[in-house]
């Protein structure tokens, strides 16, 4: 990945919180734990998988530059969903917490050399996994949540 485009997708994961915010902007209040697609989850469950994502994301960069290969664990966001219950908590914590966590992780991300870049690391689901791999999913991780949440307020009125 080139220079320009990692900081491309850098600064495309600063601006995912203010994405989700401004999805949510207007969203009608009892509505927010709705399931208006069958299948799809609710606005607030998205914001609580936000958060526990984006603590997760947290965590496995800073042991892809802190650790010698280290292995990092993929989890069942379904299950934490149901376990939880990410519908009957209110969001506003886990919306304040994704917001925490990726201003730290910016931080991190600023500092970054090229060879932090390519530390190695274990995933358990996908094999091997880089810091470019980590930024080529969380870079549009929020972007594509806050489109299912817009698409959650279409299906409201519907």
């Amino acid at each position: 990945m080139s220079k320009n485009d990692r900081q491309e997708k850098i600064n495309r994961y600063a601006a995912g919180y203010g994405e989700v915010a401004r999805a949510l902007e207007g969203f009608p209040r009892e509505s927010l734990v709705a399931h208006p697609i069958p299948g799809k989850w609710s606005a607030c469950e998205i914001v609580h998988h936000l958060a526990d994502s984006e603590a997760t994301s947290a965590i496995r960069l800073r042991r892809l530059l802190a650790e010698e290969h280290p292995v990092i664990a993929g989890y069942d966001q379904e299950v934490f969903a149901v376990i939880l219950r990410y519908n009957l908590r209110d969001m506003q914590p886990a919306l304040d917490q994704f917001r925490a966590v990726r201003e730290t992780t910016l931080q991190i991300l600023g500092a970054m050399s090229e060879e932090d870049w390519k530390r190695p690391g274990w995933h358990t689901e996908h094999g091997l996994y880089t810091a470019e791999m980590w930024l080529d999913i969380y870079s549009v991780h929020a972007h594509n949540h806050a489109a299912q949440i817009r698409r959650l307020r279409e299906a409201l009125k519907k």
